[in-house]
């Protein structure tokens, strides 16, 4: 029995010309799309990846709504709050392919950005695969992460001269600096709090990149901090959820031509 086909496709942060050609090829002849949707608050969202399949799917077409499971978002266990979640979405992945991709048929998973960076979806795929009751192979497309976005919405390059970039989690900053660090990039920042950094660092924000509503902030440290949580705030308000991303540096002056923030 030939094995049903899952391909990963990163597709970038919002805006349908992030897709590159291989995810374009690599949509085309797809029989299914599975969306882990969560619920009401992101449907538009779920309605970006509708309106991708549309433009690049050549045949008719599955879409397969799978609801996300819930999770705690301040649990004090966060490590065992994350593993059971993936084992929950695991589940009920694994009970759509099932059910509505046949042998021989593609499924496909849209990710945002890069499904290798601070994405659950292949950890999530291991799980399935593991249990070994539902036959795939994998094929995974890299896309256009947020953190390349953010770096090209700003104009600004991402590590100083010769130094390295830190890409991280809020959780993980609020710990203080890493050491040794020029250059950090913050993902899965829920709520940003940047009162016990240097107010001399850099700030490049964004904000719902490459779409419509993008937000853009850069400055001080201390003179933008403030005004990136108010922003920020309302804009989760309006919406009902953000997707945001921000790069923290130490010295302009020594990673490009020491030009004033934006």
């Amino acid at each position: 029995m030939q094995d049903r086909q899952i391909r990963v496709i990163g597709i970038g942060t919002g805006d349908p010309e992030h897709l590159t050609l291989q995810a374009v090829r690599a949509l085309a002849d797809v029989d299914a799309v599975f969306v882990l949707d969560k619920r009401a608050e992101t449907a538009d969202l779920v309605e970006i990846r509708r309106r991708i399949c549309a433009a690049h799917i050549a045949k008719p077409h599955r879409v397969v709504t799978v609801e996300d499971p819930p999770r705690p978002r301040r649990p004090a266990d966060y490590g065992g709050t994350v593993v059971a979640w993936h084992a929950a979405r695991a589940e009920r992945l694994e009970a759509a392919f099932a059910d509505h991709l046949g042998a021989g048929e593609v499924g496909a998973i849209l990710a945002w950005g890069d499904p290798a960076l601070y994405d659950s979806i292949l950890r999530i795929l291991d799980r399935i695969d593991a249990r070994g009751r539902v036959g795939f192979t994998r094929a995974v497309i890299p896309g256009l992460s947020s953190v390349q976005v953010l770096a090209a919405r700003h104009g600004v390059p991402l590590n100083g001269i010769g130094g390295s970039v830190l890409i991280t989690t809020g959780r993980r900053l609020a710990a203080g600096w890493p050491a040794e660090a020029d250059s950090v990039v913050v993902m899965l920042d829920g709520d940003p709090a940047f009162g016990h950094l240097d107010p001399d660092l850099t700030i490049y924000w964004g904000a719902y990149l490459g779409g419509p509503d993008e937000i853009l902030v850069s400055g001080r440290l201390g003179e933008v901090g403030d005004a990136i949580r108010r922003v920020r705030a309302e804009a989760r308000a309006r919406h009902g959820w953000i997707m945001d991303i921000y790069l923290l540096r130490r010295d302009r002056a020594a990673t490009d031509s020491g030009d004033g923030p934006r």
